[in-house]
């Protein structure tokens, strides 16, 4: 495993990838590698910026955010709400958005994860203030899972309700945030998951919200 700071504190995947490419032949790896090292330099700032900087008004909010995304818990939440209080078409959204978490929890939370095998932030020394900290989870830090299934749900609803897409990504940004700011992850895994998520769900979405009209579209019509 490659570590910073005398072996402490695990190095960002980017660098891991550059480390990589130093082994491989000079006229592949200069600039790439380069750009890798940059990267995660620029990631490992931004967590301990974010670390350094006093908020003691965000604290508790982000904290308890983060863990109602637990599981994706607030996601089924939001997804129980449309179903019990929406019309058809609402119920229809909140299918498709529990199905992107189903697919995204399988993509990310297997292949890739294992694929990445990134370690968590060391937070003792980036100095993360005790107020905002939540247990460390156990499973790999790259990409972010609560990251990747609150876009994965918003997408998905979004493709069939468009008017609830734009608050829904705001909240799985917010949510995305609290992971750094409580120092379980780095930036790059949120932003990563949050890729991957928006992609899964904008398939997902998609696929589900034109299923009725190509099933529509197959049926005879009635002889007049």
């Amino acid at each position: 495993m490659v570590t910073r700071n005398n072996g402490r504190e695990p190095a960002p995947i980017a660098e891991r990838l550059a480390d990589r490419l130093t082994a491989a032949p000079a006229q592949h790896r200069s600039t790439a590698a380069r750009f890798l090292h940059e990267l995660g330099d620029v990631d490992l700032a931004v967590y301990r910026s974010v670390a350094a900087t006093p908020t003691p008004l965000l604290d508790g909010p982000m904290r308890r955010l983060s863990g109602a995304a637990n599981h994706s818990m607030l996601w089924l939440l939001v997804a129980a709400g449309m179903s019990a209080f929406g019309g058809r078409t609402v119920r229809r959204a909140a299918g498709a958005g529990v199905a992107a978490i189903a697919v995204n929890s399988a993509v990310v939370n297997l292949p890739i994860k294992a694929a990445a095998h990134r370690v968590r932030p060391d937070r003792d020394s980036a100095l993360v203030p005790p107020s905002r900290r939540i247990p460390m989870p156990m499973s790999t830090s790259f990409p972010s899972g609560h990251s990747a299934s609150g876009f994965a749900f918003a997408n998905a609803v979004g493709a069939t309700v468009p008017a609830a897409g734009l608050p829904l990504r705001m909240l799985a940004c917010a949510v995305g945030y609290s992971r750094v700011h409580t120092g379980v992850h780095y930036p790059g895994d949120v932003i990563v998951g949050a890729m991957v998520g928006a992609t899964l769900g904008e398939a997902v979405g998609w696929a589900l919200a034109r299923r009725p009209a190509g099933r529509r579209a197959l049926r005879p019509r009635p002889r007049r």
